[in-house]
């Protein structure tokens, strides 16, 4: 195991002040790491005996105790890793727990770099990430030097006893990861790997998918007397309709999206461009808000702001009260499962597959190109085949909208 020894170097000029410096020693080599504390020779008073720490004023000395402990939570930390390590890397991780660049605040720019590249879905579960480790951390930023293992499983017990569930902590675990991955590919951080440890898996939770019997009900909900209701419920089915469209997606959909009676548009998440055939159910919709969108270039009554930043202001609010509203049609359609603006996407993909269409095409539908298998159908796979498949899906709610 590591120690460290505090020593001073007096300065080559008579009457200068000299200066401490910390000597790491392990396996034979030794370290040493330069300090801003400069007392005069007449301060320093060197205890050799049981490695005892010196002592200079008292001003001096409280910075000495507070650089040694962290020096030695340092050495624990690397012991704690059970990997070989040097020397050099406790004096590297140490220096860089005084760098410029702090965690809280390169997670701010990443989300505006996300923003300006119109990856608002990313950028808001950056957002979120940032909120909870900010909370965890007291509002103290720190640098990247500080991201061990040791405070990882720190900051997921603070999690679990927020009763934080198990997929929530590996999502703001796997989020931390790509901001660290992102600092370490810039040269920010040298690669400690201290996410091995944690839990970045996903667990199989419930359901939440809808029934296709339980969509038609929702469809049927007689919401006249409540628009900002009507909204919402006729967002959820377009995005049902649509093979689960993502909500940002919908909120930024302009006019110039839909050719001859196809609609275009490009995944905010992904960059992939998906095109959808207009069936009836989903020209109802668009139709149903064409009144409210005609000075607009949009398709749906959500953006109303030219303004980027204004407009994602305008999005993150919409996302909110969308999902409040949703709980409210829940509980009004009586459906037991909790409504978000995901559940339409699961509940297209769960009822394409009750229709016996092949995994490959519901993939390919909904634009999962991070899986191998669906980028090989992907480069091949015909839109007609896609539409086929979707039509089989809205069979039934296209006879209702065409009643």
């Amino acid at each position: 195991m590591a120690n460290v020894k505090v020593k001073f170097r007096k300065s080559t000029v008579d009457g200068r002040p000299g200066t401490i410096y910390y000597q790491i020693c392990h396996k034979n080599s030794h370290v040493n790491i330069n300090t801003s504390i400069h007392p005069y020779p007449e301060e320093w008073i060197e205890k050799m005996a049981n490695g005892e720490t010196p002592t200079t004023s008292y001003s001096y000395n409280q910075n000495i105790q507070h650089d040694i402990a962290m020096l030695r939570d340092i050495i624990d930390e690397f012991e704690e890793e059970m990997e070989p390590y040097e020397a050099s890397d406790v004096a590297h991780r140490y220096s860089m727990a005084f760098s410029n660049v702090k965690v809280i605040d390169y997670m701010r720019k990443q989300i505006s770099i996300l923003e300006d590249m119109r990856k608002y879905g990313t950028a808001e579960n950056y957002r979120c990430t940032l909120k909870s480790f900010d909370m965890f951390l007291g509002h103290h930023d720190i640098s990247f030097s500080i991201i061990t293992g040791v405070l990882l499983k720190k900051y997921s017990a603070w999690l679990e006893s927020r009763n934080v569930k198990r997929n929530s902590i590996s999502f703001y675990m796997r989020v931390l990861r790509a901001v660290y991955n992102r600092a370490v590919k810039e040269k920010i951080i040298k690669q400690t790997n201290p996410f091995r440890d944690v839990y970045t898996g996903v667990e199989h939770t419930a359901k939440r998918a809808v029934t296709e019997e339980k969509i038609i009900k929702l469809f049927k909900l007689n919401l006249d007397s409540s628009p900002a209701l009507q909204l919402s419920r006729d967002m959820f089915l377009f995005s049902y309709c649509t093979r689960g469209m993502s909500f940002v997606d919908i909120a930024f959909l302009k006019k110039y999206n839909i050719r001859n009676m196809v609609l275009t548009y490009k995944r905010r998440k992904t960059g992939q461009e998906i095109s959808v055939y207009i069936e009836p159910c989903i020209e109802s919709i668009i139709n149903k808000y064409k009144y409210k969108t005609i000075d607009s270039d949009y398709i749906f009554p959500i953006i109303t702001e030219n303004d980027e930043q204004k407009a994602l202001h305008q999005y993150r609010t919409a996302l909110n009260y969308h999902n409040r509203k949703l709980k409210r049609l829940a509980a009004m359609s009586g459906i037991n499962t909790s409504l978000s603006s995901y559940t339409s996407r699961h509940s297209w993909a769960t009822t394409a597959r009750n229709h016996n269409i092949p995994l490959s095409v519901i993939s390919a539908g909904m634009g999962h190109t991070s899986e191998k298998t669906t980028e090989i159908y992907l480069a091949s796979l015909q839109s007609s085949v896609i539409d086929e498949a979707n039509k089989n899906v809205l069979k039934e709610l296209n006879m209702y909208t065409s009643c």
